[in-house]
């Protein structure tokens, strides 16, 4: 098809490339954006979800609050807070259009969107991990005489550790993906080339710009996946679940047991 030879040769075209506004700049922009908007909601979601896993209330209003966010449109969210009145308190940072740094035009109201749009995995996966571990590992944790928080530490986090870092990793590749949109309102990233090679006609510019991000995705997949075995402790692959019915469940070589 003639479309992909365009973006072929797009691709290869080392012009494409360089510059201001060359695609490895939109790139490192877009890569700065996905950090920046899953930092905020891995500062906010996570220490949330882990507490009320922890002290087993108010969990199912928080998933349930959170969700809401996936029935709402990233891009809508985004069309309304770039079109709100900024506040004067925020230097008229948010809302709005206002040029955030690196961030760029609309780079507050960007971030707040796309951070939104990765506290559900966070929120769910990070509440599911905690409350998924043993009710005994928890009772022998306080039976040796552990408080509150060193059986979050000890017994409760190693467990919950994989599902939570498996939340993260979802969000990641989520928050990648739908970082495009910030061209929209004139933001960074490499949706300017996608939407610019749609405007102007010439497709295969922008089947490159989606090439290139659909690429980039699978290594953040990759690279997520890696270190999510990374932390992952020996023995809690498996996460906290309950075991399978007509199998004995083991404990783990680090769970606290209780002696006679």
């Amino acid at each position: 098809m003639r479309v992909l030879q365009d973006a072929w040769r797009y691709l290869t075209d080392a012009s494409s490339w360089t510059g201001d506004g060359g695609m490895l700049a939109l790139l490192a922009e877009q890569l700065l954006l996905t950090a920046g908007a899953l930092g905020i909601a891995v500062l906010v979601g996570l220490p949330l979800a882990l507490w009320l896993g922890h002290v087993g209330r108010g969990g199912f209003l928080a998933i349930n609050i959170t969700n809401v966010g996936r029935a709402v449109p990233t891009f809508a969210l985004l069309a309304l807070l770039v079109t709100a009145d900024p506040w004067g308190w925020t230097g008229d940072l948010f809302p709005g259009t206002a040029t955030l740094g690196p961030f760029g035009r609309g780079g507050a109201a960007t971030l707040v969107a796309l951070a939104l749009f990765a506290l559900p995995p966070i929120i769910t996966n990070a509440y599911t991990a905690v409350r998924e571990v043993p009710a005994e590992v928890r009772e022998a944790a306080r039976g040796m005489g552990m408080n509150g928080w060193q059986v979050f530490r000890r017994a409760e986090w190693p467990l919950a550790l994989p599902l939570v870092a498996s939340g993260v990793r979802l969000a990641l590749v989520q928050v990648w993906a739908t970082a495009t949109i910030a061209a929209l309102v004139a933001g960074p990233g490499l949706g300017r080339v996608i939407t610019d090679g749609f405007f102007r006609t010439q497709y295969g510019k922008g089947i490159a710009g989606a090439l290139v991000v659909a690429a980039v995705a699978l290594v953040l997949e990759l690279l997520a996946a890696g270190v999510q075995r990374a932390v992952t402790p020996p023995g809690a692959a498996g996460n906290a679940g309950a075991a399978s019915p007509g199998r004995s469940r083991r404990t783990s070589p680090d769970a606290p047991t209780v002696g006679p």
